[in-house]
Formats: structure tokens, C-alpha cells, sequence
């Protein structure tokens, strides 16, 4: 990969990998951010896969400070209750992709999912409640009258 050149002030800059420290409530968190770097600390170019390492960083800084669940006791959990992401997303809450985005840490679920996670976690069983809950919205849904 071809080194760059910073476009405002034009010093060269090469592809490397930096901590990175992100505060958020007193909080904070050090990553190793990759990016383009220059030999000046503040030039620096990062790029839209570079920005994913730092945004799964702050939320998973953001799920511990705020109690929230981060991704791998989301997978842990939903494997534990032998849930595909899908179904996870349809009977828990958050669509059918949003599993697949806490897991990835892509995105903070809200207190209401981690809660639900939670309540899971310990009482596995209760899953039943929310699935026939599921299943009878759905019947519902297939057996509305169509305008």
C-alpha cells in the first residue's frame, strides 16, 4: 500500500497502528486505532473500516459504564438460549439484524434488551413467554384482512 499525503498539510503520511484513548464518563478506554499516520502526532487520516475499531471501542466503554451488555455476553446469552441472531432480533426485540450489530459491537442494545438478556440468562425457560408471544403476533399478522 503506497503511502499518502496529508491534504491539508501535505506531509507524508504511511499506514500504521496507534494507541488510540477514548473517555466517556469519567471512563476510558485505549485501542490500537489504525489509520493513516504522519510524524506529527495530529496528522492523522482515518478511514471508514479504521473508524469501526474506535466505534465498537466507545460502545463497549458505553455498555459498561452505563450496565449495559457487552457483545460477547449478548452471544454468550443468545447461544445459551440456541438462538440464530434472526430469531434472537424477532422474539427479544431489535429486528432481524440487530443481533448480528450488538454482536459485533455496531451497536449499544438499549437497557430494555440488555434487561431482557439478563432475565433470560438466569430463568432460560421464560424464552417460552416471548416466543408464543412471537408466534401468536405473527398468526395475527397472517390472518389480517388484506385492504
Amino acid at each position: 500500500m503506497a503511502d499518502r499525503i496529508h491534504p491539508v498539510t501535505g506531509a507524508p503520511l504511511h499506514r500504521d497502528v496507534r494507541p488510540f484513548t477514548l473517555t466517556y464518563k469519567g471512563e476510558s478506554i485505549t485501542v490500537d486505532m489504525p489509520g493513516w499516520y504522519g510524524t506529527d502526532p495530529d496528522e492523522s487520516i482515518h478511514e471508514g473500516e479504521d473508524m469501526k475499531v474506535s466505534d465498537r471501542a466507545l460502545n463497549r466503554l458505553k455498555a459498561r459504564t452505563e450496565g449495559l451488555l457487552e457483545p460477547e455476553e449478548i452471544k454468550r446469552i443468545r447461544k445459551k438460549l440456541k438462538l440464530t441472531q434472526e430469531t434472537a432480533g424477532e422474539v427479544i426485540g431489535g429486528g432481524s439484524r440487530a443481533f448480528q450489530k450488538y454482536e459485533a459491537g455496531d451497536l449499544l442494545p438499549s437497557r430494555a434488551i440488555s434487561s431482557a438478556l439478563v432475565l433470560l440468562d438466569r430463568d432460560p425457560p421464560a424464552l417460552t413467554v416471548l416466543t408464543e408471544r412471537q408466534a401468536r403476533s405473527n398468526d395475527l399478522a397472517h390472518h389480517a384482512p388484506h385492504p
